[in-house]
């Protein structure tokens, strides 16, 4: 087992004790060198005991797509994010997360991909025995974060190696970490509306090329409709000083016309003698 101590030799000593001799600690397996069949199995292995990862119930299935479309976004260039990754633990332990970040390319020390740095794990039905030694095994073996989103208690936790256990994370507060562009609502993991708001966030930090356009596509526009508001005014100014105070209807057409009727209009001002035949159909 992973946190066992390492073994103990005893050899013959001049007196016929024993001095305890230790092997060093066995370096722990490639990453993506695997003892379960990724992709053709469910089996994983957690500390040698053998678990079956089943399909999902509506709940946990909600909310693992809401955590991956809400993550993804947030993911930093030069890093990636991938679900259900199949890991090489330690010598018993073969498993997948939910969700997982890693460093982009190879890891030169060890001509394979990197180690997930971030891990994501939705719990509805799944042992909490599985889950927390998931935990412990995957901080031992380097990974930074593990996180824990309990669908029935609509919680977000987070693994404490200090304290050995899973600390719940406020709702209101921010998850942020070095793999982000930015930090995130943790209340988005568990809310879809929340989580939208989060996407479109995140995208924004990263200047994605549509965000973009729509939001140069509504300056625009605002700058249009300020120039139109322009011309509503002074077009109102102009009715008061030839005709008096206007009716409520002459109101409502000019707040509701376009800039071309505006237009029109301005120029009728200049030979109508009634309001009617400025604001007139024809």
């Amino acid at each position: 087992m992973k946190n066992s101590p390492p073994p103990v030799l005893l050899a013959p000593a001049a007196r016929g004790g024993g001095a305890a001799l230790r092997f060093p600690p066995a370096e722990p397996p490639p990453v993506d060198e695997h003892v379960v069949v990724p992709e053709l199995t469910r089996d994983e292995l957690i500390r040698g005991r053998k678990v079956v990862a089943q399909p999902a119930l509506e709940p946990h299935g909600d909310a693992h797509s809401l955590v991956n479309a809400v993550i993804g976004p947030h993911v930093r260039a030069g890093y990636r994010p991938s679900v259900d990754l199949l890991t090489r633990v330690s010598s018993g332990s073969n498993f997948a997360t939910d969700l997982s970040i890693r460093r982009e390319g190879t890891d030169p020390e060890t001509g394979r991909r990197y180690l997930e740095e971030l891990s994501f794990e939705i719990v509805n039905e799944q042992s909490m025995r599985d889950v927390r030694e998931k935990a412990e095994d995957l901080l031992a073996r380097g990974v930074r974060r593990f996180f824990a989103v309990l669908v029935k208690r609509g919680e977000v936790a987070e693994w404490s190696a200090a304290k050995g256990e899973f600390e719940p994370l406020d709702l209101d507060g921010a998850l942020d970490d070095p793999c982000f562009v930015r930090p995130l609502k943790v209340r988005a993991l568990l809310e879809m509306a929340a989580g939208e708001v989060e996407i479109a966030r995140a995208l924004e930090q990263k200047g994605n090329p549509e965000i973009e356009a729509i939001k140069q596509r509504a300056a625009r526009e605002g700058q249009r409709e300020g120039q139109r508001e322009g011309q509503r005014e002074m077009l109102l100014d102009l009715l008061r000083a030839r005709f008096g105070e206007l009716p409520a209807a002459a109101l409502v057409r000019v707040a509701s016309a376009n800039a071309e009727t505006l237009h029109a209009w301005a120029r009728r001002l200049l030979t109508a003698g009634t309001l009617d035949e400025v604001l007139g159909e024809s």
